[in-house]
Parts: C-alpha cells; structure tokens; sequence
C-alpha cells in the first residue's frame, strides 16, 4: 500500500486529498475501520515495543474442505446462465464423470481432504501464490486496488505537510496498539474473524522475482519511506529511548524532503508498475550497485511508504472523484507520478472518519531526537534509463487503456433498501447485473468477494452474483409486458438467492476456492487437468465480467480498481445511509464496454429497482 499526499490545480484554487493505494485486494474489505483513531485520543509519550508484537490465539476452526457433490451440485447451478440447452447437458455429463466414486475428482477430494487434516489451512499458501506471488501482470491495474477518502483543501503548502504528519502520525499509533493486541477483534455476527493478518500489514514489502515475487516482512521497522519528486528518503519515527516523535518534529523532517528535492529525480519507482518478469529483471539490474541495493533495501524495510506528489492531471469533463480514482491505480503514467510510487509496498490502511481539527497528536511533546533524513541515493546508468523508458511507455499504455468512472448516486442509500426488508449489499449486486443485461442482453460472470475470516488464516470465496434468478429478474424488468407485482417477485427472488450463496461463501463453501484446490491438487500430484476446467460452462462461468466489492465506511470515500478481464467492468461501493459511492472502471481497447454506459445503465437500474418498490407499496396501502 502506498499512503499519497497529492496536489492539484484548478483555476487559482489549489486543493489537495489524500489518498491511498493498496497492492493486496485480501486486505481490501477492512480498509476503512479504525487507521485515524489516533486523531480521536491521547498519545502522550508512546512507547515503541516490538517485543510485544505476538501471534494472536483465537483457537479459530480450520476452514472446511466442501463436500464434492454439494460443491458440484452449486456449480451447475452457477453455469446454468451461461450456456445453452446442449451445453449444459455436456457440462453435466462431465460433472457426472468427475464426481463419480472412481473418477478422478473424487481422488482427488480425498487428496484435499487429507491435506486439510495437516495443515491449518488447505488454501492459505496456494491462494498466496495463485493469486499473487506467481501473477505476473503489473500489479497497477490489474491487482492493486486504490482507496480514494474525502477530500481535504488547503491554502498553503504548510497545511498539506501539516494533513501529512498528522496521518502519519495516525498510522503509526495504529501500528503499535495492533503490536499490542488492543485493536478490538473483528466480529461477523456472533463468530470472531482472524487478526493475524493485522501483524503483516506494516513493515511488508512486495519482492519481484524473474518468475514468481516473494514477500518480506519488516514489523519491527522505526522509519517510513518518503517520496517527492521521485527523490526517496528514510524518515526515522521514533526518538532515542523508542518514544514516537513528535508532530513538531517529523513535520521539520518533511520540510526537508521538500527543499531536497525540488528538482524532479530520475524515476525509479516507474520500474514498479511494470509486468513482474520485466521488473524482476530490472530488479537485479538495479541492485547490482551496493549504494542502489542499500537504498532499495531501506524502502523495502519501512513501515510504509508516503508520496508527497506534484499536481494531478486535469482531465476534460471529468469529477475530482474520477481524476483522484486515475491517480490512486497508475499515478497518471509516466506524465504524471508514477514514478514517485513503489507499488510493491504492502499495507492494510484502516480508515475512520477523519477529523482533524480534533487531532491530538499535537500533545506528543518532543522526543530526544538526533537523527536526520536520509536521502536513499539512487545511481543510474545507461542500462537503467533503458529499463525506466520501457516501463514508461508501459505504464502509459495501461493509463491510457483504464477507463474511470466514479460517482455519488444520490438518489437514495441502503436506509431506503432496508425499508423494504431487503440485503443493502444482495440489491445492489442484481442491480449490477441488471445495468451489465440491458447493455449487453446477455449474462455477466459476476464476482463478489466474501471473506472467509471466521476461519484461521481466511482469505477470500468467490460470490457467484450471476444466478437464473438474477438473469430473470433483468428478463423481466425489461419486459413491459411485466406488472409491477411480477418485478418485485423477481427481485426479491434474485435477492435472496445472491444472499443464500453469499452465506455459502463465507462460511467456505462456496465453488471457486474448492474447484481451484481439487485443480491444485492435481497439478502438485502430476495428474492431467479433467476437461471440467476447459468446458465452456466452466470457462465462461469463471471469466467475470463483472469485478465487485463493497467496501462500507460512514466517511465520503470509496475503493478502485481494474477490471479482472479484457471485456468486463470492475465495480467497487460504499453504499451509505442516503447516497452511494461507486467506481466504475473498463477497459478502453475491448469495443464492447465503456465505463459511463455501465454507469449509466446501473443508474437508471437503481431508480427502476427503487420506483417499482414505491410502486407497490403505495397500491398495499
């Protein structure tokens, strides 16, 4: 995760937001809870104590391994959509063979089984590597996902390095109560959620490698990376006796970065935004120089990064929330400050609302403190500038291929959703498969991330939002033919098919992580890949179109990101009380999919969804 401080102008009005940028989507759904409590409370003379940090016992159950049948009996379920008559009756013919008591899917169910009886998590280490290690597209874009929070205007530079200390401050008190164990324990329901998680998420570090990257964890770290101008510097946040520094004290610091980088540097943090095998080649390239490695190593050993960024690009009738969203997934390219970035760092950001004329970090008095910036010098040769150009023209060819919309839907918020008895989360989700069928009259394969917390080490299952009864539902909305009774019907039906599946998921039982084990399982074992995984109900019902997520927090922000598929949308919310944030993005090069027209067609989905409900209300009464 990179935290960023950003300016902007327009006109003769100077503003500034803050902003952040995550590179591990496991992270994404806790993002917003509880990072600026340090703004809200005393922190007088915190004491720095690595010792403390410890694994937390929670005694949590072991995520389950799904029964073969059940899980097979779902998928069909979830492929129905998206294949014809003939289709489906092969699919089913093949899920017949697979699960059959002598076929190879059943072979390797026990396989599965067994090695869920040695392991705390059968998934945890094959997620990490499927889903991230061994992916090797550039994570901007593709993986990382970006956190615009409320925007924040300020009349001089002061007062944006001012907003700077005070977040940085925020983040470290967060930090040590996480080494503490005093962070309250995640709770969905009456079943606690996994914290161990929390450990890792500052002091780690993203590391390319020439085919698969690995990952260093730092949590004992005293000092952040700063970035201005491409220039990079180590800033210690703790005194001599380990006491945190004081407001005073680390802004003087950050004036320094500024008056030692007001020339831009050649960019090496554009190496970062790369396809991973090009930057792991540039990587050892890049560290063969000891000062390079020295310097590398002191960006990949802080607690996190903070990019202090020149203006942001004034894009043609385009929102502050579309241009911030453009800024947080590739920095604007190689124009703009992808270069100030090193996206391999790696951090949960945990967001309350933000209040800081309330702040309290200005009480921290000052700590005995000796240390200076350090600027983290960079050598470059030749061989270098070579890598940082292609990167460049990369990166500007991933900018310009994202197409962003983000927006408030103001109409209503999820107070008027559960008027109506109805899931806030399963009602925007078939209004995103309503907007994806009346633009394209046909289903959408469509994720939903659900945690799978409640068990040790959880990670993720996917939701499978496309059902018979969502596509039902769009069918019959579009038809006038339809009464209004009919509409609410298939609503509600839709509704509560999504809410069924979405409990499954969280409870682990879901059909993606399963089926992703079973094929693991058979590779590990040197068996052939069944033609299950290559069926077309297989590879249409996997391929999603649609990418999706909530994200809630009361404060006026929301999550980006890019979509999963050259032809599809991604689709981050934050549904609020009365309103809704979106983030709508596509890709611009696929003809059949444009990020206004999602946004559009999922407006006018929410109002038809919203007047039919008024509708039938007002005739009950």
């Amino acid at each position: 995760m990179t935290s960023c401080i950003e300016k902007s102008h327009i006109g003769d009005n100077m503003y500034r937001r803050f902003s952040i940028s995550a590179s591990n989507k496991i992270f994404q759904q806790r993002v917003y809870t509880g990072l600026f409590n340090f703004l809200h409370k005393d922190n007088n003379n915190v004491i720095f104590s690595p010792v403390n940090a410890r694994n937390i016992s929670q005694n949590l159950p072991r995520l389950p391994v799904p029964a073969l049948k059940q899980t097979l009996e779902k998928y069909l379920q979830t492929v129905r959509p998206h294949v014809n008559d003939k289709e489906f009756a092969a699919t089913s013919e093949l899920v017949k063979k697979f699960c059959a008591d002598n076929g190879i899917g059943a072979k390797l169910q026990k396989f599965l089984v067994d090695k869920a009886k040695d392991s705390e998590n059968w998934l945890a280490d094959w997620w990490l590597h499927a889903a991230y290690l061994d992916f090797r597209y550039p994570v901007v874009v593709y993986s990382s996902p970006g956190l615009v929070f409320p925007f924040e205007n300020f009349e001089e530079e002061d007062d944006r390095l001012s907003y700077a200390t005070k977040l940085i401050l925020a983040a470290i008190d967060y930090k040590l109560q996480i080494d503490r164990d005093k962070i309250p324990i995640d709770m969905m329901g009456k079943d606690p959620l996994d914290m161990n998680q929390y450990k890792k998420v500052f002091g780690t570090c993203r590391i390319p490698g020439l085919k698969r990257d690995s990952l260093e964890y730092h949590p004992t770290s005293t000092h952040i990376a700063v970035v201005n101008n491409n220039h990079f510097f180590k800033v210690e946040l703790f005194g001599n006796n380990g006491e945190v520094i004081s407001e005073k004290q680390l802004f003087n610091q950050l004036q320094t970065i500024l008056e030692q980088s007001v020339t831009p540097a050649a960019p090496i943090g554009i190496l970062t935004t790369d396809h991973r095998d090009n930057w792991g080649k540039a990587y050892q390239l890049l560290i063969k120089d000891p000062s390079n490695k020295k310097s590398v190593e002191e960006i990949q050993k802080s607690l996190f990064l903070v990019s202090l960024d020149g203006p942001m690009p004034i894009y043609d009738e385009e929102n502050r929330q579309t241009t911030a969203s453009r800024q947080l997934i590739h920095a604007g390219g190689s124009a703009g400050n992808a270069g100030n970035r090193w996206y391999d760092k790696t951090i949960q950001v945990i967001h309350k609302n933000l209040v800081v004329k309330n702040n309290t970090s200005q009480k921290i008095p000052d700590a005995q403190f000796d240390k200076s910036v350090q600027r983290l010098d960079f050598n470059v040769n030749d061989d270098l500038l070579k890598e940082i150009d292609s990167s460049s023209v990369n990166v500007d060819k991933l900018a310009d291929d994202l197409e962003m919309d983000c927006f408030t839907f103001k109409s209503f918020g999820k107070e008027f959703i559960k008027t109506h008895k109805l899931s806030p989360d399963s009602f925007i989700q078939i209004a995103m498969q309503y907007a994806f069928y009346r633009i394209h009259q046909t289903p959408g394969a469509h994720y939903e991330s659900a945690a799978t917390r409640k068990y040790i080490h959880g990670r993720t299952e996917t939701i499978r939002s496309c059902s018979i009864e969502s596509i039902n539902f769009a069918k019959i909305m579009l038809d006038s033919s339809k009464s209004d009774s009919d509409k609410v019907n298939a609503l509600k039906a839709a509704i509560n098919s999504h809410k069924k599946y979405t409990v499954e998921a969280l409870n682990g039982y879901g059909v993606d992580r399963h089926l992703l084990g079973l094929k693991l399982m058979a590779l590990e074992r040197g068996e052939e890949i069944h033609p299950l995984y290559s069926d077309p109900g297989y590879v249409r019902s996997a391929h999603m179109r649609i990418s999706t997520s909530q994200v809630a927090t009361k404060c006026d922000g929301f999550m980006c990101y890019g979509p999963l598929v050259p032809d599809g949308y991604a689709c981050c919310y934050n549904p609020r009380s009365n309103d809704m944030n979106f983030a709508v993005s596509a890709f611009v090069e696929d003809p059949t999919t444009s990020a206004p027209k999602f946004r559009e067609a999922l407006e006018k989905s929410l109002l038809d969804m919203h007047n039919v409900l008024v509708k039938i209300g007002k005739s009950k009464l």
